[in-house]
């Protein structure tokens, strides 16, 4: 028997799962801690983890599976690394951590970005890099250059967070160009690592990890590791990648047109290009996929939404409701539209599709007389649809072709409202599947060990659970609804 490891360490818990390989099906999952992982906040703004907890979490994450499940150690063939996108480790010649990680909701280093922006030129940052600096790796790094030249001055390398994973396992430092893309230090003209952002920074290309195909041999479990683990030494480690390019691999989305979709607490839309084009207005993130090749590039166009599942919980906190499934049919009681009311779903801080903006969350044509909780339950998921679907008009400006949505059947998808809403606003077929970043971890294992001959092979057992078309019927009366919800968020924007 054929095993795959799969692991996705988030900034909430890190999630393992087992599969076999032939059939897909799944042999154990566990998660941990049951409690979510602590980000620690020193200042307003900052995020911080410490490495080694993630370390720690994804221990306890394989003991579960182990004491679940009866295999043998030697059947693992391969182990997939997904991680939380953008943070920040720094190591020094003894690969010990410097500093705590600086996470991906950090935001300390955006004013950084916006002078490395100015001063490299917004039409070179935009052409070369396909985005601004932002807030991103590169400019986290610059930050403790800046701030901490003690610890500094003693980095050996920096990596990303699943980067610091596989070296844990393996002892090797590596990254990918995916990674590479990911921390804005990608430069897409040429290929290679983005020098008009390390000059800028003054960051020696030194300090940047060796580079490694997303799929391949990129190292094995160290007799230390598998210790730890409770696996075989020499097991190969032959895939990372971040959390959202990997969800989009989970659901086999690999291709132009293909979209992969998140509902959680935010909203995450991930489509794929073969153009490597850029939004002038930075408000969606241009990266390179997990199967891009110079011969059939692959590049992955990200739209993020803050205000997502986070206003389902509000709603359902503070108006007494039981459970989301009585929300969602306490929704669907009101029409289309929800009688004139409008919500801005724009609650959980800055957003990229806004420019940057906080608009904040607001409700508009609010009737006393006709109104009541059914009608902001309604117009909160319309008013969710409508900013990814706005979202997703920016993205379609940069060369993505929405056909196909693919998401895990979770989370707001799991609202018949919600996802016959989003299907018919963005006249897209919304595919559901029954998995996970760690079981698209564990799957692209697979592929870089080469147990797979191709990623058709890789998808044994993924078939939807759900596919909902767009309702024709309603499509009109959607539109609509989104045309005065789009007057409304442009009128906010303009004052």
């Amino acid at each position: 028997m054929a095993l795959l490891l799969g692991f996705d360490v988030g900034s909430s818990s890190v999630k393992a799962t087992l599969l076999d390989a032939q059939t897909g099906k799944l042999v154990g999952s566990a998660t941990s801690p049951e409690k979510e992982l602590e980000i620690l906040a020193q200042k307003p703004g900052w995020a911080e983890q410490h490495p080694e907890t993630w370390w720690e979490n994804l221990l306890k994450a394989i003991a579960k599976i182990k004491s679940q499940s009866n295999f043998d150690p030697a059947d693992v063939k391969a182990i997939g690394i997904s991680y939380q996108m953008h943070g920040l480790v720094c190591v020094d010649k003894d690969k010990n951590v410097l500093r705590p990680s600086i996470i991906w909701c950090d935001s300390r280093a955006v004013e950084i970005g916006n002078k490395a922006l100015a001063a490299i030129g917004e039409k070179t940052c935009l052409e070369r890099l396909l985005n601004s600096p932002g807030n991103f790796t590169a400019s986290k790094l610059k930050w403790v250059k800046d701030n901490e030249p003690d610890i500094y001055s003693k980095i050996h390398k920096i990596m990303l967070p699943g980067d610091y994973v596989a070296m844990q396992m393996t002892g090797d430092i590596k990254t990918t160009p995916s990674g590479l893309s990911e921390g804005i230090m990608w430069d897409f003209s040429t290929q290679s690592l983005a020098d008009i952002v390390l000059d800028n920074y003054g960051i020696s290309k030194e300090l940047i990890a060796e580079r490694v195909p997303t799929f391949s041999v990129q190292g094995q479990l160290t007799a230390e590791a598998a210790a730890e683990l409770g696996l075989k030494a020499g097991t190969v480690v032959s895939y990372r990648a971040g959390d959202q390019p990997n969800n989009a691999l989970s659901l086999n989305v690999l291709n132009p047109g293909e979209i992969a979709a998140t509902a959680g607490t935010s909203g995450v839309v991930y489509g794929i290009t073969d153009k490597a084009d850029h939004d002038p207005k930075s408000r969606v993130n241009t990266f390179v996929h997990v199967n891009h090749a110079r011969n059939t590039p692959r590049y992955g166009v990200l739209l993020c939404l803050n205000g997502t599942g986070i206003l389902n919980s509000w709603l359902k906190h503070n108006t007494g409701s039981i459970d989301y499934p009585e929300i969602d049919k306490m929704a669907d009681s009101v029409p289309i539209g929800a009688d004139g009311l409008v919500i801005l779903p724009y609650g959980n801080g800055a957003e990229r599709t806004l420019e940057n903006r906080n608009l904040g969350s607001s409700i508009h044509g609010l009737n006393f007389n006709i109104h009541n909780k059914a009608h902001l339950l309604r117009a909160a998921q319309e008013g969710i649809v409508f900013a990814l679907n706005y979202g997703l008009e920016i993205m379609r400006g940069v060369g993505v072709k929405v056909q196909t949505v693919r998401a895990g059947h979770a989370n707001m998808f799991l609202g018949p409202l919600f996802r016959r809403a989003f299907a018919t606003v963005t006249d897209s077929v919304v595919e559901l599947y029954n998995t996970d970043g760690s079981q698209g971890a564990a799957r692209g294992a697979g592929i870089g060990a080469g147990i797979y001959k191709d990623y058709k092979e890789a998808f044994v057992g993924l078939t939807p659970v759900k596919t909902i078309e767009p309702d024709k019927k309603s499509a009109s009366v959607y539109k609509d609804a989104y045309d005065k919800w789009e007057s409304v968020l442009k009128t906010q924007l303009s004052n």
